[in-house]
């Protein structure tokens, strides 16, 4: 079919969705990520969260037994003294709890920003498109995966629990901070076994959002002829304009056949103009050149303006492959285009005298 989607997207594309916010992004990546740093963080912080919690059930416990009045003052402080608290056992998790986040973000999307991924759009609000979306293969997918991290999470507390169940009768005999470091121990082994299995789930969530994501912005054949005539302009117009402008080069090249020295040719296939001013050039110049009709236009100038031509097929032909118009003659060619050169002039002197 035509209209079928069986192309690439093209970089242009790529680039033009990416500026609307278009760009493949794996949650659970960040998710898992976030989790894990955000755990980690806890565990590493615990016993200074610890002493600042008891420190603080003390001070408070202590002013609930001595306080019989609170005055505005006394709440500020009291205010004050939490917000500290707050501070010391839950600013720095939640900074890497939301620094991890943007980090994880940025590396999948490649420091995308992009203002239009936030405009307001009317198909998000079309029950048809809702309806649609509810029973995708995306949603499908996305079902799967939450069964999928349920199942990994009961599994993992039942094997972690398993183990446990029969070393928790122990913790009756310890004291609260021993019991909360043993369920604390607990925990932190439930998040890294079921961790470590949710980074695979994460990997292979991101492939599939990277294959959805490429499925997606697959373009028809039409597309990208399109394209290709929005970018690199239309084939046609292209060759029309390229002519136009070898056009106007060969005519402002034939008009400066008359001005040459000599033209070498060989002896009607190749034409080459050469021209030497010691004012402007350190080496003779090509001015003209062109092979077989236009070899034989540029004669035909030259003879009818009194430009002398000179047949000498090798160097004609060399100079034809070799120099670009408009471009000074190499330095092995000096000699040869050096008597071909002296032998001209000496011949106009002759005509003058």
């Amino acid at each position: 079919m035509a209209g079928e989607k069986t192309e690439k997207a093209t970089p242009k594309r790529k680039k033009d969705e990416r500026k609307k916010g278009n760009i493949f992004l794996s949650q659970e990546v960040v998710t898992i990520f976030t989790l894990l740093a955000t755990f980690y963080c806890l565990k590493l912080m615990m016993p200074s969260i610890m002493r600042t919690l008891e420190e603080s059930i003390r001070y408070f416990s202590k002013l609930a037994s001595t306080v019989t009045e609170l005055t505005y003052s006394e709440l500020s402080h009291f205010f004050i003294n939490l917000l500290i608290v707050f501070a010391k056992t839950a600013v720095i998790p939640l900074l890497v709890c939301g620094l991890v986040a943007i980090i994880s973000t940025m590396l999948q999307t490649k420091m995308l920003f992009s203002g239009k991924a936030f405009a307001f759009k009317a198909e998000r609000i079309n029950p048809m498109k809702g309806f649609k979306r509810i029973f995708s293969m995306r949603s499908f997918v996305e079902l799967l995966k939450s069964l999928l991290k349920i199942v990994i999470v009961i599994y993992v507390i039942y094997s972690v629990i398993k183990s446990e169940l029969f070393l928790m009768p122990q913790m009756m005999d310890m004291t609260f901070g021993q019991s909360l470091t043993r369920t604390g121990s607990i925990i932190m082994s439930i998040v890294t076994k079921a961790g470590v299995t949710f980074i695979f789930v994460a990997g292979a969530d991101y492939l599939y959002q990277w294959w959805q994501y490429e499925k997606n912005l697959r373009m028809s054949k039409q597309e990208v002829k399109d394209e290709y005539k929005q970018t690199e302009g239309d084939p046609q117009i292209k060759g029309r304009i390229r002519s136009i402008q070898q056009q106007r080069a060969k005519r402002r090249m034939m008009q400066s056949v008359p001005t040459a020295d000599v033209v070498i040719r060989n002896p009607t296939h190749y034409a080459v103009a050469i021209k030497y001013d010691q004012d402007k050039n350190s080496a003779p110049r090509v001015i003209a050149k062109g092979t077989d009709s236009l070899a034989l236009r540029i004669i035909a100038v030259a003879e009818k303006n009194d430009v002398y031509v000179i047949e000498n097929r090798p160097l004609a032909r060399a100079l034809y492959e070799s120099v670009d118009l408009d471009k000074e003659i190499p330095e092995h060619f000096y000699r040869a285009v050096a008597e071909v050169l002296a032998f001209v002039y000496s011949i106009k002197k002759k005509e003058l005298k």
